[in-house]
């Protein structure tokens, strides 16, 4: 129980779903139990029935990663185990199989998704061809970044703000130098698009909403205040780039034809699935529910409100996810993560965030602040509906 909770919680699993697959799993084995999880510690208490004595521990951890192959299959060993196909040693012996199996996707493969990631979402914007190329080579000079974090604990903790503050001071000086036809603020944004905290802020509500209160306040806090370092080093790197390089003549670029925000759905998918670490046997379920959520959500804005919108997106993506565990056999999240990613409003409160403070915004950021609240409302209200229209069959 307790090797199973902590790596589910290593994954990125949300605190509700992990309480109570955790409480499935005690009953399945004929123990009693209660849990408290949160983003930084975990406790457990087990007892049997009939007996006063008790087990508790408690546990610091860091909050997961998002990883849904590992996730995957340490859901099917739990699958194994209610169903008496692998005893608890051999359970065991597969979850050290799983926490020691290298990704099969290497440092290679997460540059690309980063590169992907960038120029999806300045296509997603309809920006100009320039800017999505700027800003996907932008996305691989982050991801040096994040390498030179991994080798550096001081990099490490002023990661957000200072890939930010590269970026910014990049894009200052691509616009003076090399092409002045390029937006800076999409540029930036885009750039460091994979560190928005647009999800992790979802993920906050929706304990919220399930009750659990400790968990859900941490995690919006937490993305609040990764909003927060990012935006700062994106204004420090600004700043910088201006008074070294100057200020340049906007020079406007037609936008991108409609038609490509279908490609840039397609990439920003691919990158999800690299940065996710999806397996094989999952990617088109995943790739096909980034193009039905997108497709959803458009509709009902073109029909309602782009609120309501975002209700029917996240509504399919939920009865979508349920269905996935019915036919696939594997945790929902494996899916819905991925089309709530192209729903998730984190850049229009980046963009507000930057439209308050320097009372400059980008393309399209009237009142960005508004529809971020708005959509994050009708996303959780989605979820919450499908939910009750389709109960999930796994807890996770």
């Amino acid at each position: 129980m307790l090797r199973l909770g902590k790596m589910l919680h290593k994954y990125g699993t949300p605190a509700y779903r992990l309480e109570t697959h955790l409480m499935e799993l005690a009953d399945a084995i004929e123990l009693r139990s209660s849990f408290i999880i949160s983003p930084t510690s975990m406790t457990f208490v087990l007892w049997t029935e009939g007996h006063e004595d008790e087990y508790t521990h408690a546990a610091r951890v860091t909050p997961g990663d998002l990883d849904m192959g590992s996730l995957s299959r340490t859901d099917e060993v739990v699958s194994d185990v209610i169903s008496n196909v692998l005893t608890i040693d051999e359970a065991l012996d597969r979850l050290d199989e799983i926490e020691n199996m290298p990704s099969r996707y290497g440092r290679f493969s997460t540059g690309v998704s980063y590169i992907l990631a960038g120029g999806a979402f300045a296509m997603l914007m309809r920006s100009s061809l320039n800017d999505v190329l700027w800003a996907s080579l932008l996305g691989l000079v982050v991801y040096i970044f994040v390498l030179w974090g991994q080798r550096s604990k001081g990099v490490t903790n002023m990661l957000e703000p200072l890939v930010a503050m590269v970026s910014a001071f990049c894009a200052c000086g691509i616009a003076v130098y090399f092409d002045a036809s390029i937006s800076i603020r999409l540029v930036i944004l885009s750039s460091i698009i994979v560190f928005i905290p647009g999800l992790a802020l979802v993920i906050g509500l929706a304990e919220l909403s399930a009750r659990h209160l400790v968990s859900g306040t941490v995690k919006i806090m937490d993305a609040f205040m990764m909003l927060f370092k990012l935006y700062f080093g994106a204004f420090l790197g600004m700043e910088v780039g201006f008074a070294v390089f100057g200020h340049s003549e906007y020079i406007g670029l037609p936008p991108l034809p409609q038609w490509t925000v279908w490609l840039a759905v397609a990439t920003l998918s691919i990158s999800l699935m690299i940065a996710f670490r999806t397996r094989r046997k999952h990617m088109f379920w995943s790739m096909l529910i980034a193009f039905i959520a997108y497709a959803t959500s458009s509709l009902g804005s073109t029909y309602f409100d782009y609120g309501l919108g975002a209700f029917v997106g996240a509504f399919v993506v939920g009865v979508y996810g349920n269905l996935f565990t019915r036919f696939a056999k594997a945790p929902a999240a494996i899916v819905t993560m991925q089309g709530l990613i192209v729903l998730v409003p984190g850049s229009k409160t980046f963009i507000s965030l930057n439209t308050y403070i320097a009372g400059e915004g980008f393309a399209y950021a009237e009142h960005a602040g508004q529809q971020a609240v708005v959509i994050f409302m009708s996303i959780m209200a989605g979820l919450i509906f499908a939910n009750s229209a389709l109960p999930p069959k796994k807890s996770l």
